[in-house]
C-alpha cells in the first residue's frame, strides 16, 4: 500500500481523486437513466415488467410483482436459525438506538393568548430499495426500513430486484418481515426509483425514497428528487483511520481491507503520525489480501484510492480528517475520546482499537446508511429525523394580535406588500 509524507500537494490531489467517485461525475449514466424514468412514468406496470425481464432475466407481472405470505414463509425454512438469531439480535440493538432520535410535539402558551408549538407528524409513506442480484444485504434492510418503523410511518414499502427464477433472497426477505416492512415488490434499478416516485398500477407512489443501490440507483433517486423526497446520493464505500504509534498494526490493516472489498472505488486511507506505524501496517496489508477472498477487488481498490499518510503531528492529522470528511472513521490512539472532540466531520466515529467498523455495520445500533464522498459535512446518518416533518403552529387571541398588528403592518408596508397589512388591520377597523 503506497506511503506518502503529508504534505498540502498530497492531501490536495487525493481529494481531487476522492471526489472523482461521486455519482455526480458520473454524466453518461444519466441520459439512460433518464430514459428509464420516463418510460416508467409514462407505460408504469409495462415498462416496469419489461425492464425487469431485460436486466433480470425475471417473468415479472401483476399477478407476482408482490411477494406473498406464502413466499416469505417459504424463506424463513430456508435461513439459517443462526443467522435469525443474529438478524433478532441486531434488529433490537438497531431499534433501541433509534428510540432514543424520537422527536414529539410541543406547545407553548402565554397569559394573553398566544399559543406556539411544533407539531411532528410521521411520513404516511416511504420507499425503502434494497439490493438484490449478487448483493445480498440483510443489514440494510434492517438499518433502512427500522428508522422509519420507529418514527410512525403508516407504510413501508420495499422494492428489492428478483433473481431468474422470479425469487427474492430469503435473508432479504426475513430481515425486511422481522423488522417491519409492509410490502415487498420484486423490482431493482433505476425502474423501481421510477415506479416508486411515480407510482404503477401495481406499486404505490411513495413520499420519499431510502436506500443503497448501484450508479443507476444513486441517479435515479437523484432525478426525482423533487417529485418525491430522497435520502442522499449514496457513493462508494470509505474508511479512514487515525493512528499513532500506540495502534495495532494486524488490527488497523484488517479495518482498512473492511472497506476495499466492497468495491473497486472504495477508499481506505490510513492517517498516522507514525512512519514505522505506516510500514508496520503496509506489511499487514500484504498478508491479509493475499488470504482474504475477493484478493483482486481489494487490491484494485488500494491501487486507486487507498493510502497511508504520514502527518507531523496529530494537529495536521485531524485537519486532513476533517477535510476528507469519510464515511467511516476509527481513532485508535492513545487518547482517543480527545481526540474525537476535535473532529468535526465524519459519517460515522468508532474509537478505541476493538471498535472495529463492522460493528456499525451489523450490530452496534447506530445507522450503517452514512454520508460519502465528502458530504459529512453537512449530512448525518439516517435516522428517525429522515421519516418525520415538522409543522409550526401559531395561534394568537384578538388581544395578541392587538398588541403587535400595527409592527406587522409596518413590516409589510415597508416591503410594499399592502395586502399583507392590510389581512392584520382589517380586524382593528373602527
Amino acid at each position: 500500500m503506497r506511503i506518502l509524507k503529508l504534505t498540502p500537494e498530497t492531501k490536495s490531489n487525493i481529494l481531487e481523486d476522492l471526489l472523482k467517485r461521486s455519482p455526480n461525475s458520473y454524466g453518461e449514466f444519466e441520459g439512460r437513466v433518464n430514459a428509464i424514468i420516463e418510460d416508467v412514468r409514462a407505460k408504469r406496470d409495462e415498462a416496469v415488467f419489461d425492464y425487469t425481464k431485460r436486466f433480470d432475466g425475471a417473468d415479472i407481472n401483476a399477478s407476482n410483482i408482490l411477494v406473498t405470505d406464502e413466499e416469505i414463509q417459504e424463506a424463513y425454512e430456508k435461513v439459517d436459525p443462526k443467522l435469525l438469531e443474529v438478524i433478532r439480535k441486531s434488529l433490537v440493538n438497531i431499534r433501541d438506538y433509534h428510540e432514543k432520535q424520537r422527536q414529539f410535539s410541543w406547545f407553548d402558551t402565554k397569559d394573553n393568548g398566544i399559543i406556539l408549538g411544533q407539531k411532528v407528524t410521521a411520513l404516511e409513506k416511504v420507499g425503502v430499495y434494497v439490493p438484490g442480484g449478487k448483493a445480498v444485504y440483510p443489514s440494510s434492510v434492517l438499518m433502512n426500513v427500522l428508522p422509519a418503523k420507529v418514527a410512525g410511518v403508516d407504510r413501508i414499502i420495499m422494492t428489492t430486484p428478483p433473481g431468474k427464477d422470479g425469487k427474492v433472497n430469503p435473508s432479504t426477505l426475513v430481515a425486511a418481515k422481522e423488522a417491519g416492512a409492509d410490502e415487498i415488490y420484486k423490482v431493482g434499478g433505476a425502474q423501481a426509483i421510477a415506479a416508486l416516485a411515480f407510482g404503477t398500477e401495481s406499486i404505490p407512489k411513495v413520499d420519499k425514497i431510502v436506500g443503497p443501490g448501484n450508479i443507476y440507483v444513486a441517479l435515479a433517486k437523484k432525478a426525482v428528487f423533487g417529485y418525491v423526497s430522497i435520502d442522499s446520493i449514496a457513493g462508494p464505500s470509505e474508511i479512514l483511520v487515525l493512528a499513532d504509534d500506540s495502534a495495532n498494526p494486524r488490527y488497523v490493516a484488517a479495518d482498512l481491507l473492511s472497506q476495499a472489498e466492497h468495491d473497486e472505488m472504495a477508499s481506505a486511507i490510513l492517517i498516522t503520525t507514525s512512519e514505522s506505524l505506516a510500514n508496520a501496517v503496509s506489511e499487514e496489508i500484504d498478508k491479509f489480501v493475499a488470504v482474504l477472498s475477493r484478493k483482486e477487488i481489494n487490491q484494485k481498490t488500494l491501487e486507486n484510492n487507498g493510502y497511508i499518510l504520514v502527518a507531523e503531528n496529530m494537529e495536521e492529522a485531524i485537519e486532513t480528517v476533517n477535510d476528507i470528511a469519510s464515511e467511516h472513521m476509527e481513532i485508535v490512539t492513545r487518547n482517543p475520546f480527545e481526540v474525537m472532540t476535535k473532529v468535526r466531520n465524519a459519517g460515522a466515529i468508532f474509537i478505541g482499537e476493538y471498535s472495529s467498523e463492522p460493528l456499525g455495520d451489523y450490530f452496534a445500533g447506530p445507522n450503517h446508511v452514512l454520508p460519502t464522498n465528502g458530504t459529512a459535512r453537512f449530512f448525518s446518518a439516517l435516522s428517525v429525523d429522515d421519516f418525520i416533518k415538522k409543522s409550526s403552529i401559531i395561534s394568537y387571541s384578538k388581544e395578541a394580535l392587538q398588541d403587535v398588528y400595527k409592527d406587522i403592518a409596518q413590516f409589510a408596508e415597508c416591503e410594499q406588500l399592502t395586502a399583507h397589512a392590510n389581512s392584520v388591520k382589517v380586524r382593528f377597523e373602527d
